[in-house]
């Protein structure tokens, strides 16, 4: 099993397209880390989603520098940015834009007119995503998934590359609105975003507590994150590693029949859908070309299985009075379930 192209492949081209793909993402890490001390995993899975073409759900407790990593990833790729703080009283219009009524003051002509809203970017950030009501949530799903967004019967159309970097806490739950399912599963990952270490930590006393600010320098732009996407696409996957990702995903629903795992059956209510395996693939065909490798391995498919997997693995009342999460059920089902051999 591999990815095939329509149109006939150049292998010097391709090596071109390849080394500038591992010369510009190592440039960003580069830019990035300027300013984002530590977070090496967070900072793969960001670049993983703008390779891959998806979305990331950044959760972590305040001052653990969410929205600071998705501006300078923004500046760093050369990209259209745009910022929503989401708010209790926040409307669907002011996300998606709005008709108003412009009058022409030669002929007096009223005619309505479209303000696009911030949901027009290439990068969008939108910032602690639980503080609006599930309507406004749900004005991003079309924009998501479809590249576009629709506003009093009319069709806009979004220009690629288009990516929401959401932000959420996960500890301060009052006057919050948990998301909607089929918003959580639009998402390719929900990294979560942890202390630094005491080292990390005085890293970044030396950085923003002097009068040198340090700046990310732009890298590239979105004609070739586009490119890169593509070849991200174009990177084989063996038909077992291919399998071995469907034969994950698949464990995480409860069977009615009774298979399965019985950690499975005994805490999930809900397993992960098709949508997941398509990540899994992808986001292993984008982290294999990162590390310098042509072809997905399982262990491209293992590690990324828990950011992927662990917003998508809905729980029962068994596993909350246990205590059990959604991380754990992951790592015990990779456990379960070790990569073939050879």
């Amino acid at each position: 099993m591999s990815t095939l192209t329509s149109t006939p492949v150049v292998e010097s081209d391709v090596r071109a397209r390849v080394t500038r793909f591992h010369d510009a993402q190592n440039a960003i890490k580069r830019e990035v880390q300027k300013v984002i001390v530590g977070q090496e995993e967070v900072i793969e899975h960001v670049l993983i989603s703008l390779f891959v073409g998806g979305h990331c759900l950044l959760t972590g407790l305040p001052g653990t520098a969410k929205t600071l990593l998705v501006r300078t990833m923004a500046r760093t790729l050369g990209l259209k940015f745009n910022r929503i703080q989401f708010t209790p009283d926040l409307m669907p219009s002011d996300i998606t834009g709005t008709d108003i009524i412009e009058e022409d003051s030669t002929t007096g002509r009223r005619t309505w007119t479209f303000v696009p809203g911030p949901i027009f970017s290439n990068i969008l950030l939108a910032d602690e995503i639980n503080r609006t009501p599930p309507k406004t949530q749900s004005a991003l799903l079309e924009a998501m998934q479809e590249l576009s967004c629709t506003v009093r019967g009319h069709h806009y159309g979004i220009d690629a590359p288009f990516f929401v970097l959401a932000t959420q806490n996960p500890i301060e739950l009052e006057g919050t609105y948990p998301l909607p399912e089929a918003q959580l599963d639009r998402f390719l990952f929900n990294t979560v975003l942890d202390y630094l270490s005491s080292e990390d930590e005085l890293k970044v006393i030396d950085l923003t507590t002097t009068t040198l600010l340090p700046q990310a320098e732009v890298i590239t732009n979105g004609e070739e994150i586009l490119d890169f996407q593509q070849l991200v696409r174009m990177t084989p996957v063996a038909e077992s590693v291919a399998r071995y990702a469907v034969d994950l995903v698949r464990a995480t629903r409860p069977s009615a029949n009774g298979g399965g795992p019985e950690f499975i059956r005994k805490y999930v209510n809900f397993g992960a859908s098709v949508r997941a395996v398509q990540f899994l693939v992808l986001g292993g065909k984008a982290r294999a070309l990162m590390h310098g490798r042509f072809h997905v391995s399982y262990d491209d498919v293992r590690a990324l299985a828990i950011p992927i997997l662990r917003h998508r693995v809905l729980l029962n009342f068994h596993a909350e009075s246990d205590r059990v999460n959604s991380d754990e059920i992951v790592r015990r089902l990779l456990e379960a379930m070790p990569a073939p051999r050879g």
